[in-house]
């Protein structure tokens, strides 16, 4: 069956049974691979991923469940030449080790990020919570969310008008 999804702004039409997982349909059919596949049972955040700015397992979610609806993966949120601003902070405090974690932690950042601009230190442990990583790079990512934060607001107090999605430097 096709299945039509809106992925990082633009419409993509899949052949696959509605009941695939998001995570499947994005590794697969649109090699979109920064998601990983961890646990497949939504206890990892690896395949972490924005669906209509929430944070969202990816492994958990069929296809079918998203018929106008937006998903964002790390590939929509800025490149390599041009980071967003959350991605350009974990850069900055060298968040990432092994890696595997680091698509789904910087997706949980950047929901978070979009709802409260300005988080605690206590507001991102809670929000990142369900995403882990076993490296150990806990305190680099908090500072790297809490860089992305002041980031942001410097671009807005600056008029710039820092958008969320896509800011790019």
């Amino acid at each position: 069956m096709t299945v039509s999804l809106n992925v990082n702004g633009q419409e993509r039409a899949v052949d696959v049974d509605p009941a695939t997982p998001l995570l499947y349909v994005l590794r697969e059919d649109l090699q979109l691979n920064a998601a990983k596949f961890g646990c497949g049972l939504g206890q990892c955040g690896a395949c972490t991923v924005m669906v209509d700015g929430r944070a969202v397992f990816s492994c958990l979610l069929p296809v079918a469940a998203l018929a106008g609806r937006k998903v964002v993966t790390v590939e929509g949120l800025g490149s390599a030449e041009k980071p967003s601003a959350i991605q350009q902070a974990f850069i900055d405090e060298q968040a990432a080790q092994c890696g595997y974690c680091i698509a789904g932690m910087i997706m949980r950042a950047q929901s978070l990020l979009q709802t409260n601009s300005n988080p605690s230190d206590d507001e991102i442990r809670s929000h990142m919570q369900p995403n882990l990583c076993r490296c150990g790079t806990h305190m680099r990512i908090l500072r790297a969310v809490r860089r992305a934060a002041n980031a942001m607001k410097s671009a807005q107090v600056g008029g710039k008008a820092a958008s969320l999605e896509g800011d790019v430097r």
